[in-house]
């Protein structure tokens, strides 16, 4: 049980680290160093040092917790949990960051489909 949790824990954090490379830059913009004359390449260096640090966490999470290695889940369980968490970390980081998104009820009803997919994955 133990793994499990810890597999869900780092699946959580690593997203964050994900969600802030992806999406981070457009968020701060005005940083100082002025992210918007760096250029793309500037840009996707950054995005990929955040990212490195996704990865440190995603590796040892999907080793934790796969079947393969002594964990409790299967490579597809493994994945739709990321995806769900993803999409949760996501929706997260637009209500706090991106105040001016709005998320619709279509939004919600797509979310609610994922975790009915996480549902059925697990049957």
């Amino acid at each position: 049980m133990a793994k499990s949790i810890w597999t869900i824990i780092l699946l959580f954090a690593s997203n964050v680290f994900m969600t802030f490379a992806w999406y981070g830059h457009l968020k701060y913009k005005n940083l100082s160093g002025k992210l918007e004359n760096w250029g793309l390449i500037g840009i996707i260096l950054v995005s990929w040092g955040i990212a490195f640090f996704e990865y440190c966490l995603m590796v040892p999470a999907n080793r934790l917790g796969s079947k393969e290695m002594g964990g409790r889940f299967s490579l597809t369980e493994l994945k739709v949990i990321q995806e769900a968490i993803s999409l949760t970390v996501f929706m997260i980081f637009v209500l706090v960051f991106f105040k001016q998104e709005s998320l619709r009820w279509n939004h919600f009803v797509g979310f609610g489909f994922i975790i009915l997919a996480v549902y059925f994955i697990f049957k």
